[in-house]
């Protein structure tokens, strides 16, 4: 029997890691048939099934659980090696992979990007826009992007960008028809363009006024599951939007959108870059943790 080299066991550790034969094959680099491929024929030479497969899942067997605690270990140590060298060098160089919801990619993410990839031009950015949280772990991502209050605790947690502040905001022919609200529970009465969580729970609009807090379940003829549809709704004159300022301040500017309950709107920390706590930090992490922590690119507010 040919020998086992290392590059062999890649298809199973990548599978083991992700848990899903998709994801795994775009880690390698592979087309997923050209995965299942690799690992049956791995399974043939070991005359032992690692994964226990449906249509649906993918599970280690008891023989692929025992591989992996062997083999695992020692593939982490050989990243660390080299992560060790990359963090050496003058310009750090690898992948990064950032999951961010859409509303973070586009306010705080995609602005800092462009400087960050031209000061490390050895660096790969990679990136996922997912409104649901995700295992980052499981799913192979070095960090994400997300506010700070849905944050699990065993997080580490940087913040990213400034100062966030939410917006209530309609077009001008909306308030011909209806009243513009002087208080938040005058939008019971309103349309208004509802957001559902990934998770399938409605967000309830979220105001703060002289030390009362106040959260209003709002009603209307749209739900939908993106803000930046929601605005787009907004901007058809469909009902009130819940928004963030920084995200309609142009169209408030030109008039194209009209601010209500400015007074009731609060301030939220932000959003952070966030990454699970590890031993040794993937050098392309560290480099765009210390590129958000120069002063420049810090919360002034």
């Amino acid at each position: 029997m040919r020998k086992f080299s290392p590059s062999d066991l890649l298809p199973f550790l990548a599978v083991a890691r992700h848990g899903n034969f998709r994801r795994a094959a775009d880690a390698l680099g592979y087309t997923p048939s050209a995965l299942s491929h690799s690992l049956k024929a791995l399974e043939e030479r070991l005359e032992l099934r690692l994964f226990n497969r449906t249509t649906r899942s993918v599970a280690l067997t008891e023989a692929g659980e025992k591989l992996l605690a062997r083999v695992g270990p020692a593939f982490q140590d050989i990243d660390d090696a080299l992560d060790e060298l990359n963090a050496v060098r003058d310009a750090p160089m690898g992948r990064l992979r950032i999951n961010v919801s859409r509303a973070s990619a586009r306010m705080v993410l995609m602005p800092l990007l462009g400087g960050f990839l031209r000061t490390h031009p050895y660096i790969q950015a990679e990136v996922s826009v997912d409104n649901a949280l995700v295992d980052m772990v499981s799913e192979g991502f070095d960090a994400g992007i997300r506010f700070g209050e849905v944050l699990a605790q065993d997080m580490i947690a940087v913040p990213i960008g400034t100062r966030q502040r939410s917006a209530v905001v309609a077009t001008p022919a909306f308030f011909e028809v209806h009243a513009k609200p002087t208080a938040p529970d005058q939008l019971r009465g309103l349309p208004c363009i509802g957001l559902r969580f990934a998770t399938g729970k409605a967000y309830a609009w979220e105001f703060a006024k002289g030390g009362i807090d106040l959260s209003v379940e709002v009603n209307g003829p749209l739900v939908l599951d993106d803000q930046d549809m929601m605005l787009d709704a907004a901007l058809s004159s469909i009902g009130l939007a819940y928004t963030f300022e920084q995200q309609v301040a142009a169209h408030l500017a030109d008039g194209r959108l009209v601010r209500v309950l400015e007074d009731w709107c609060p301030y939220y920390p932000g959003f952070y870059l966030y990454y699970p706590s590890r031993a040794r930090m993937p050098a392309a992490l560290r480099a765009f943790i210390d590129f958000l922590r120069k002063p420049a690119h810090q919360d002034k507010g």
